[in-house]
Formats: structure tokens, C-alpha cells, sequence
């Protein structure tokens, strides 16, 4: 049963196989600003086979504590089951003036060979109790307007529309079922989406 858990070098030949399956799919240009993106082109566009992967781990964990200039603290985890890594998920301890336009608290993307199996709802769904650990009662999350699988996930764990801003549609969504009685309509928690931005917890692009 897929879980969420701390990045691990136990899974790297799948994550790598997964940035395998992003590249293919177009991700790591230089218009790809998300933690994703950020990933292929500093990381795993320049080596070769796996041995990179180590290297981005020991980044990621400093990001929690000692994030770059100008940048929010951050926890990342992995959606996994066995030895398949299926997904990541980031979530922003706090807010930027960027991340409170796009990005939000709340970033995560599903490697495409697993999207379409519920797992971002999942994965949405056992991160917020971690966020609300953190602090934060109402995650913003946001997403593209035309990613109607992403929107489902959100609205699936309770989130509600708060406004439109170019492109993207910001959620409000409660950490907590007390949160969500008090403000919010959770609903089902089953589903396909692929991902919401992921972006860069700082205003660099």
C-alpha cells in the first residue's frame, strides 16, 4: 500500500527511472520552474546513470532547515509502495510574496507512468495532517485552470476556491478535520490527478 515517506537512497533506481519518465514527457527546459524541473537540469541532465541521485538527497534535506537566500523553508516526502517511488510532494512552511501567487503552501507531482491511479488525491490527502504539524491551518494550494485532475484532488480533500489569478486557480484548503468543519466541504478522496505547481519556494526564475 503506497505511504509517504522521508526521500531515501533505498529508492533510487525507481526515482531516477521516474526522472526518466519526466524528461521524456518534455520536463527540465528552462521554462520548467518547478522543483522538478530544477531537479533534471541541475542534477540529472549532467550525469550519468544514477549516481547523481545521492547528491540531489543531501540538497533536498537542506532545504527543511537552511534553504537558499530568499528562499522559505521546505519538507519534501515521497509517495512510494516497496521499492517504487510513485510521487513527491513539498510542502512550504510558510509563504513568500511569489508562493502566495503561485506555488501556495502545497506542491507535489506523480511520475506519469502511476498518474491516473487516485494516487495525488492520496498523497494530497496524508500530507495535510503533516502541514497542519507545521502550523498551518488552510493550505493554499493552486493549479492550472485547465488541470481538471488536479482541481479534483484538491476539491476531493476539501479544499474551496478563493479567487483566480492569470492562469491559476488558488484553493484554500483546512489541515484538519476541525478545520474543514469549520470552513470547508471535504469531499471524496478518490480520483487521478497529476499535479499541482511545485514550484521554487523563492521569487528566482
Amino acid at each position: 500500500m503506497p505511504e509517504l515517506i522521508a526521500p531515501t537512497e533505498r529508492l533510487t533506481v525507481s526515482f531516477a527511472a521516474a526522472a526518466e519518465e519526466f524528461i521524456a514527457e518534455g520536463r527540465g527546459s528552462p521554462e520548467d520552474q518547478s522543483l522538478t524541473g530544477q531537479m533534471i537540469r541541475d542534477y540529472a541532465l549532467p550525469a550519468e546513470g544514477t549516481s547523481w541521485v545521492r547528491d540531489y538527497l543531501a540538497e533536498e534535506r537542506r532545504w527543511q532547515t537552511r534553504p537558499p537566500a530568499d528562499f522559505v523553508p521546505m519538507t519534501t516526502l515521497w509517495w512510494a509502495e516497496g521499492e517504487t517511488f510513485l510521487g513527491r510532494i513539498s510542502i512550504r512552511h510558510r509563504l513568500n510574496e511569489r508562493l502566495r501567487e503561485i506555488g501556495g503552501h502545497i506542491g507535489y507531482d506523480v511520475r506519469p507512468s502511476a498518474r491516473r491511479r487516485g494516487h495525488a488525491t492520496a498523497m494530497l490527502a496524508a500530507t495535510l495532517p503533516r502541514a497542519a504539524a507545521l502550523g498551518i491551518e488552510r493550505a493554499l494550494i493552486t493549479c492550472d485552470i485547465g488541470n481538471v485532475g488536479s482541481r479534483k484532488a484538491i476539491e476531493r480533500n476539501g479544499g474551496v476556491l478563493e479567487d483566480r489569478r492569470g492562469g491559476k486557480l488558488r484553493y484554500l484548503t483546512p489541515t484538519s478535520p476541525a478545520e474543514a468543519a469549520a470552513g470547508g466541504t471535504p469531499g471524496r478522496r478518490d480520483g487521478a490527478p497529476a499535479s499541482a505547481p511545485d514550484l521554487n519556494s523563492g521569487p528566482r526564475g
